[in-house]
């Protein structure tokens, strides 16, 4: 089958990937569709260390082929979402209803693949970029057969991300100041969370002229080209302020955006050695950083959730979509993705 492979030194679509078949409480899924995260493109240039050979890609829908014994809630031909969560259900944090901090959830990549005999990595328990992929059980959520698999590609990571981090980990409230400095994928769903939750001003943050009125159609009440812009909306500051960029200039930028009580919550990847600063004595007025991983979703919950808003019209997936590809031509849109010339780039199978 085809897929998409990293060996440390570049990535290649290949036409000869095995997969084993499902174990006891795992899900064997056909891949429609994988959106191309920034993510996969860190991977690609050193920002995320993994081990390689690896099958990248982890934002990906599509139809369940074979499930393992004790999987009940899903069934073969049923449409699913994908997750990189592959939480164990019975630790504390799981309890808590936190399965992002799951420590089985992190890391641990497992091998299900392999090609011409040499095992490989599965990428953030997922591999969406292959025709077929194996998930635990708790990966995989039904989602509606109405929902388009190319849009329903992007609920499990962009999507649960973005809005998570505004409904779950902020906790954004009606009327609260917004600002959102980069409107990529995650970008754009922050603010349409921000929209959903009825936060005001929003106001979205970027250097490219050419994403306003796509930030605008999310959710943007403003659009400007700097954070000093910003200031001169909000002069007492922001109530919270998302960066989505992963640089350590705009996380300082974010975090001097904030208003008493304000919030900035980090949700770029910077390179993994990184380090930020702030001044502390300007966070005495109950202001607070906030790290956030994949939306403090519960996914099972939250996405049944996002995509009952898509088939409302109030949460947009469809307009997410710039452009699919074959995934014969992943060279292309690694390079639209990197250039800024797509919303999200979705591979198709």
């Amino acid at each position: 089958m085809r897929g998409v492979i990293f060996d440390g030194t570049e990535p290649r679509v290949v036409d000869d990937l095995e997969i084993r078949a499902p174990g006891p409480g795992e899900v064997l899924v056909g891949v429609a569709a994988a959106g191309l995260c920034h993510s996969d493109l860190s991977v690609l240039d050193g920002t995320i260390p993994f081990p390689v050979p690896v099958v990248l890609g982890h934002e990906g829908a599509g139809t369940v082929v074979e499930v393992g014994a004790g999987v009940t809630h899903v069934a073969p031909g049923d449409h699913v979402a994908l997750t990189t969560i592959a939480n164990c259900g019975t630790c504390a944090d799981c309890g808590r209803g936190r399965p992002t901090m799951c420590r089985k959830a992190i890391g641990r990549p497992g091998k299900p693949f392999s090609r011409a005999g040499q095992s490989l990595y599965n990428f953030a328990s997922n591999s969406a970029f292959a025709e077929r992929t194996l998930v635990k059980a708790v990966q995989a959520v039904r989602i509606p057969e109405d929902i388009p698999l190319t849009s329903a590609a992007l609920i499990g990571c962009g999507v649960l991300t973005g809005i998570g981090a505004v409904l779950n980990r902020a906790r954004v409230d009606r009327g609260e100041s917004v600002v959102v400095i980069g409107t990529g994928g995650i970008g754009l769903n922050v603010l349409q969370g921000a929209r959903i939750a009825g936060a005001g001003p929003i106001v979205a943050v970027d250097s490219n002229p050419a994403k306003e009125a796509l930030a605008r159609q999310f959710g943007a009440t403003h659009f400007v080209a700097s954070t000093a812009a910003a200031r001169e909306i909000l002069p007492s500051g922001a109530d919270h302020a998302f960066e989505c960029v992963g640089s350590t200039r705009l996380i300082r930028e974010a975090v001097d955006l904030l208003d008493r009580h304000g919030q900035a919550v980090l949700l770029g990847v910077p390179p993994a050695d990184a380090e930020g600063s702030f001044l502390v004595s300007s966070m005495y007025l109950d202001k607070a950083i906030l790290g956030c991983r994949y939306g403090s979703a519960r996914p099972q919950r939250d996405i049944a959730l996002y995509a009952d808003l898509y088939r409302q019209g109030r949460l947009l997936l469809d307009e997410l979509v710039t452009q699919t590809y074959p995934v014969e031509d992943f060279p292309k849109a690694t390079d639209d993705a990197r250039a800024g010339r797509v919303a999200r780039a979705v591979l198709t199978f």
